[in-house]
């Protein structure tokens, strides 16, 4: 029997209310099937994309976006798959980050995915009168645009067939949440081909965390707190929240005097700004060792990042704070392949300091082993089918399936 498209909304009741936010979408009826995202509805097939309607629900032999407009806030997503004839659905959120990577349905046969979605807007809690500070994020011209900088969650759906049947989405907001505080190489890259590991990390963990990525492409240390960026991640935090931070491919730039750092003393005492502020809240702070670029010299990495890595490192000590040493296991990753082949782990395959999809989501691994091997809490959140990673021992970019999302004129290409 056919069913009409129902939404069921509960308004999110204030801080420390036990009600939650609550959708269910049934596209199993033509109004669903071909119902457009607007502001007035709140809901609906977005970015110029529909399916087809089918009696399951909708399919397409093309990617296409459903948008519900909610408040920022970790949110629960459970996607209904299935159809009469067999699909492939890879879905992403958000600016292209990875939720599900391949799940597959034969003919006839249904499957329920489940995955938490971080959710934001740039808008800050304004200080008190007469206080300094600000009520937004300083956004930058890239930054307009974007899917993750506004007020609704975005999922996209792709692969050989994707097919939707229902979506359930509920806010969690007593999860846990990760922040990811870093430049470009961490960053939700918008466009193809460009990828970051923070975009390829929410695939590896399942419900019960929440990835948060606010990084952003050209930052610094000083200017994620200039720019107002760490207020917002500061004003989001509760206890029991993560947050990994990783720059330096900026911070080392002599030629950018306003944000420039010295390694082991200024570089350092801003680090120590993000950790103290992290655990005055409660929340775990994780150094992250930048990665290194394609710089070969033979078939060894050469060094592109000075003394930052290791600066890294002494506060990481100092501190008493988790590590994860993405320079070394970048540095393995890369002479795995060779000074050639590991061209195919870059943007464009000639971009040398930015990530391909391949290299990004070998990268995320690395960062999941470093979370293993930290023993951080929330590593009981791994999906459980991640079989452990190598970096020495790479997966064959042969073998890498994760399909591309479709390109977007509005949104600008973004450097380092």
């Amino acid at each position: 029997m056919l069913r009409r498209l129902v939404l069921l909304c509960v308004p999110l009741l204030a801080a420390g209310a036990d009600q939650p936010t609550r959708f269910h979408f049934d596209f199993r009826s033509a109004p669903a099937a071909t119902g457009v995202y607007s502001k007035e509805t709140g809901h609906g097939f977005d970015l110029g994309t529909k399916p087809t309607p089918t009696d399951w629900g909708v399919s397409s032999d093309k990617p296409f976006f459903f948008s519900a407009a909610v408040p920022e806030g970790n949110y629960r997503v459970t996607a209904h798959l299935g159809d009469a004839a067999a699909c492939v659905t890879t879905i992403k959120a958000e600016s292209r980050r990875l939720m599900i990577e391949r799940a597959v349905t034969g003919a006839g046969q249904r499957l329920d995915v489940t995955f938490d979605v971080n959710v934001r807007n740039f808008k800050i809690p304004p200080p008190p009168a007469n206080a300094p500070g600000g009520d937004q994020v300083r956004l930058n011209d890239r930054e307009q645009g974007v899917l993750h900088w506004d007020d609704k969650l975005t999922l996209e759906f792709s692969n050989t067939r994707p097919c939707l049947t229902a979506l359930d989405i509920e806010s969690t907001p007593s999860i846990p949440t990760v922040f990811l505080a870093g430049d470009s190489t961490v960053t939700d890259q918008p466009r193809e081909p460009t990828t970051s590991w923070g975009q390829m990390f929410t695939r590896f963990f399942g419900p019960g965390v929440a990835i948060a990525n606010h990084a952003e492409s050209g930052e610094t240390l000083k200017s994620f707190v200039t720019g107002l960026r760490l207020d917002k991640v500061l004003s989001q935090m509760k206890k029991g929240d993560y947050i990994f931070i990783e720059f330096g491919h900026n911070d080392m730039k002599q030629n950018w005097p306003q944000t420039y750092v010295e390694p082991f003393s200024t570089h350092k005492a801003y680090l120590e700004v993000f950790i103290a502020e992290a655990k005055r809240r409660g929340a775990t702070p994780i150094l992250v060792t930048p990665m290194q670029r394609h710089n070969f010299d033979g078939l060894k990495v050469r060094n592109s990042l000075g003394d930052f890595p290791e600066s890294v490192r002494q506060t990481a000590r100092e501190q008493n704070v988790p590590l994860i040493d993405l320079e070394k296991m970048s540095i393995a990753f890369y002479e795995a392949l060779g000074p050639e082949k590991s061209w195919v782990a870059f943007s464009g395959g000639r971009d040398a300091t930015h990530h391909s999809a391949y290299g990004a989501y070998e990268l995320a691994k690395c960062i999941v082993e470093g979370v293993r091997a930290n023993h951080l809490d929330f590593a009981r959140f791994l999906v459980k089918d991640y079989p452990g990673f190598d970096p020495a021992h790479p997966d064959s970019p042969d073998q890498f399936d994760v399909p591309a999302s479709p390109g977007r004129s509005n949104v600008p290409p973004r450097g380092n």
